[in-house]
């Protein structure tokens, strides 16, 4: 006799089932009972998600659940909950609808009156949290920053200097060019953490000053797996400037004959900061009026 067969009955809804992000120990033995249970498993890759069904012996049919489908196969998956199916829903890795597809079915089935059963797990920025050593009072997760650098520096300009700890998943290639941001904005002694392959058998936690743990990154051949970025910005120093950059550069057209452009790069100059920094800054406060 399966352990199936020992199993309770499942009730019809949504499961949210939280999938290990590394290590297959972490799955639970909860949703490891929903997955064997449900009618269908919409996962964002069938094929990564076959690989955990079989080793676990679960033979649950599966249908693909992912970015370029999710408006349409949320309205087949609506119409077989509202006849009473029982749907789990997985992403590759973690917990589904963090930084992965879920939110538009979640969404779909409440406002359907369907029953919406999260099943806890494995997610990675939690986990790397817990071991940053950073504040876990207040915290905020941002999910992946822009990939563009002048939109990525804009979000990072944006944050505010409250003493919360923010959290961000990040590519490999592009860390390096996140760590000089940072560095850029904040400073080279801004504390940072960083988590790279939770869980898995290279796990690594990197700890200290922004400028320092880019340069140890930046000597190594290659960067690889999933990492997850967490720093806490230091409130404004009290004796940085006040005067806004716009009101600066207007008083060197005035006084020094200096064309907006010369004047910008004096007030960045000065400021220490980047000439582009300063030019959205500016626009910013421009529009801010």
């Amino acid at each position: 006799m399966s352990s199936a067969d020992h199993d309770p009955p499942l009730a019809p809804g949504l499961y949210l089932v939280a999938t290990p992000i590394g290590n297959l120990e972490d799955i639970t033995l909860r949703a490891l009972r929903v997955l064997r249970s449900a009618d269908r498993i919409a996962c964002e890759d069938t094929r990564q998600t076959q690989k955990l069904l079989n080793h676990f012996g679960i033979s649950t049919p599966t249908v693909s659940y992912h970015l370029h489908n999710e408006g349409l196969r949320a309205e087949e998956l609506l119409a077989q909950l509202q006849q009473g199916a029982r749907i789990a829903v997985v992403s590759d890795a973690g917990t589904p609808g963090i930084a992965d597809p879920g939110h538009e079915l979640v969404n779909a089935a409440i406002g359907a009156g369907v029953t919406i059963y999260p099943i806890p797990g494995a997610n990675a920025a939690i986990n790397a949290l817990i071991a940053s050593g950073l504040s876990t009072e207040h915290f905020t997760f941002h999910g992946f920053l822009p990939a563009k650098e002048g939109q990525r520096r804009t979000a990072l300009e944006q944050l505010p200097r409250d003493r919360a700890t923010h959290l961000f998943y990040e590519a490999p290639h592009r860390i390096l060019g996140t760590l000089a941001d940072v560095e850029a904005i904040f400073g080279a002694t801004q504390p940072v953490a960083i988590a790279r392959e939770l869980t898995k058998l290279h796990e690594e936690f990197l700890r200290g000053p922004v400028g320092e743990l880019r340069a140890q990154l930046a000597a190594r051949p290659s960067i690889r797996g999933e990492i997850v970025l967490l720093f806490s910005p230091a409130e404004e120093d009290a004796a940085a400037p006040t005067r806004s950059i716009a009101a600066e550069v207007a008083a060197l057209m005035k006084t020094e004959s200096l064309s907006e452009k010369d004047a910008l790069k004096r007030v960045a100059r000065d400021r220490g900061i980047g000439k582009s920094e300063a030019y959205r800054e500016l626009q910013r406060e421009r529009a801010r009026g």
